[in-house]
């Protein structure tokens, strides 16, 4: 056995090899800047994403738990983080709230979250009355206002027809949802919405807000550029970057919510 490895040893010495010494290092390869960004492409250093538990789903028997690090807004216990403004003036919010959901109080006026919010996913669900009443925008009426000013229109259009840019999911006065995905009246219903806001320069908009609404599970808005105030063709109300939610008492019609969160979103590399 020794003769052996003395002979393999000889032979790999009289072809100049040393069997000890290291495989030559391989030439680091430097990859390129990503367009537009800080970062190469595979850049080790570049942070890695933040931890998110998503949650669960919710049913019609009750609502889903919210991801870890959403702000929630109303989980069926109180109206703590909502407030009523009446003449300018905050109060306290006085919608019904039982078995985990809060409901509109004929007379008890809107809701405003205390909170703001700008560009951000939101999810809300919310349910029409189950008894029938009234027709076209007289029924199950009620809407979810991204900050204070442009709707996501809350209607019971179950075999109810109204006008196409009123439609339940419509932004409304603006641009009817791409489909009909409305549920029937007692059924809850849910809005996951991504907004971007709008970016103002003193009094100059600079960017637009557009919005994706997923209604039921159904894309129903995708990346819509937003033109104008709810109430408005064309025009916007000059804000900050943030501005409270509002949830609308059209009417006194008994529309209910549940499970309402919000989780602000930054730009990629901010």
């Amino acid at each position: 056995m020794r003769f052996v490895l003395l002979v393999l040893t000889l032979s790999a010495l009289s072809f100049g090899q040393n069997p000890a010494a290291p495989a030559p290092a391989a030439p680091k390869r430097e990859f390129p800047y990503l367009p537009g960004s800080k970062w190469r492409l595979h850049d080790p250093s570049r942070p890695l994403p933040t931890r998110v538990n998503p949650g669960t789903e919710s049913s019609q028997e009750k609502p889903g738990r919210a991801p870890s690090d959403a702000i929630v807004l109303f989980d069926g216990a109180n109206l703590d983080q909502w407030v009523t403004i009446t003449k300018g003036v905050a109060g306290p919010a006085k919608w019904k709230v039982e078995n985990g959901y809060m409901e509109v109080v004929p007379g008890a006026g809107s809701l405003e979250s205390k909170l703001k919010f700008g560009t951000a996913q939101y999810h809300v669900e919310w349910a029409a009355p189950d008894e029938i009443k009234g027709s076209d925008q007289g029924r199950g009426n009620s809407g979810f206002y991204l900050m204070h000013e442009y709707e996501v229109q809350v209607l019971d259009n179950w075999d109810n027809k109204t006008y196409a840019d009123g439609w339940a999911g419509a932004i409304y006065n603006h641009q009817p949802p791409l489909v009909d995905a409305c549920r029937k009246p007692g059924e809850w219903q849910t809005y996951d919405i991504v907004f971007e806001a709008p970016v103002f320069e003193g009094d100059k908009l600079v960017k637009p807000p557009y919005v994706t609404v997923i209604y039921n599970g159904v894309v129903i808005h995708n990346h819509l550029r937003i033109n104008g105030r709810y109430n408005t063709g064309g025009t916007y109300l000059v804000q900050g970057k943030e501005a409270p939610i509002l949830l609308q008492n059209h009417s006194g019609d008994r529309v209910r919510f549940r499970n309402i969160w919000v989780r602000p979103l930054k730009d990629y590399d901010e």
